[in-house]
């Protein structure tokens, strides 16, 4: 009999992938992490719930202890990043550092097998002649999440399964309803972990940064605000914003330095290209020379055709073919070919639209 860890958050798709696979057969250990205090999932209450399923189905559950490494890769790298004015991405880093490669040395070192699932919806496939793992979207477009698990490596590929890829969010209700789990109603998470705990964003990092009130400019520096610190901001940005003009202005620039909100019309938002660090190939070998793949640079934003110029050191230059509105740093830019991530990294510079 196979064996396999569950990764069990609470919610209706972690608990609809241990059913599942606990109903083809497999030896299924839950796994919840515990990474905070307080209510959603990944917290207390998700644990709760993860509890309540390994139960449901006859399954041992394990919880491991995991907020120190969640505020050293998460909370500090959140902060840090805010304090700097640039508006981080914490997904992608927490399944890789916090969730994925925690969870598989877990699972090899304590409970005897080297396969760990999730309820992410994204697919993973072998090409023998490349003799490499490929990361693909999954089937349901509205719920792909294989933008978040871009910086996965050939190790954590494969090592994951991931049972809900091939199917809608419907089907997973349903099938959570045919099985009678008590997560089969559970509303959708509709925001990050911290903002479901905190209430808002702009809440959980009062508690970390000051408010430092500072001006709020035009591109030519001209004073037309206040603003209540800039980790209250992000690029792109048009609602909030506390001032009045004759036309829609968008936050364009976050000077940390100067402890200044730039903004200027939409237009002015605009950028021709970034550069990309912290680049992990997760399909694909480095390419040596420029490519062209198609770029998201936001979850929900569609991808758009670029030139990838590598650069070295795990840094690239994306030249897209037409201007990119809200290219914000400290944001993910993940590269596809069609269905397959071909890797991803960091904004790390804005370059001024030519």
């Amino acid at each position: 009999m196979n064996k396999v860890v569950v990764g069990l958050s609470g919610g209706v798709d972690s608990s609809v992938a241990a059913a599942v696979l606990h109903h083809q057969g497999y030896e299924v250990i839950g796994l919840t992490l515990w990474l905070m205090k307080g209510k959603g999932q990944c917290c207390s209450e998700g644990m709760v719930d993860a509890g309540r399923l390994c139960e449901e189905l006859a399954i041992p559950h394990h919880i491991v202890d995991s907020r120190d490494v969640f505020k050293e890769n998460i909370i500090d790298y959140l902060v840090s990043g805010y304090e700097a004015g640039v508006t981080p991405l914490p997904c992608s880093q927490c399944n890789r550092a916090v969730k994925f490669a925690p969870m598989l040395a877990y699972a090899q070192q304590e409970l005897g097998t080297d396969k760990i699932a999730t309820g992410h919806y994204a697919r993973i496939n072998y090409d023998q002649q490349s003799d490499r793992y490929q990361l693909l979207k999954a089937v349901d477009p509205n719920k792909d999440q294989s933008y978040f698990l871009y910086d996965l490596t050939q190790e954590l590929l494969a090592g994951s399964v991931f049972p809900l890829g091939n199917q809608t969010k419907e089907e997973t209700r349903r099938i959570a309803a045919e099985f009678n789990l008590a997560t089969a109603e559970k509303p959708e998470s509709q925001d990050l972990c911290l903002v479901e705990a905190h209430g808002n964003m702009q809440t959980f990092l009062d508690r970390f940064i000051d408010q430092k009130e500072g001006d709020i400019v035009d591109m030519a520096g001209n004073i037309l605000g206040q603003h209540t610190g800039i980790h209250h901001y992000t690029i792109g940005q048009r609602r909030g914003l506390g001032i009045a003009a004759p036309e829609p202005l968008y936050v364009v620039k976050l000077d940390a330095v100067m402890n200044r909100v730039i903004v200027g019309d939409r237009n002015a938002g605009g950028r021709l290209e970034c550069t990309v660090s912290r680049m992990n190939w997760v399909s694909i070998a480095e390419p040596t020379a420029p490519i062209r793949a198609e770029v998201k640079i936001r979850y929900r934003s569609k991808p758009v055709t670029a030139q990838i110029i590598p650069l070295g050191n795990s840094r690239i230059k994306i030249v897209f073919e037409d201007h990119q509105f809200g290219v914000t740093p400290g944001q993910a830019a993940v590269l596809y070919s069609g269905d397959m991530v071909l890797g991803g990294g960091i904004i790390e510079v804005e370059n001024k639209s030519e």
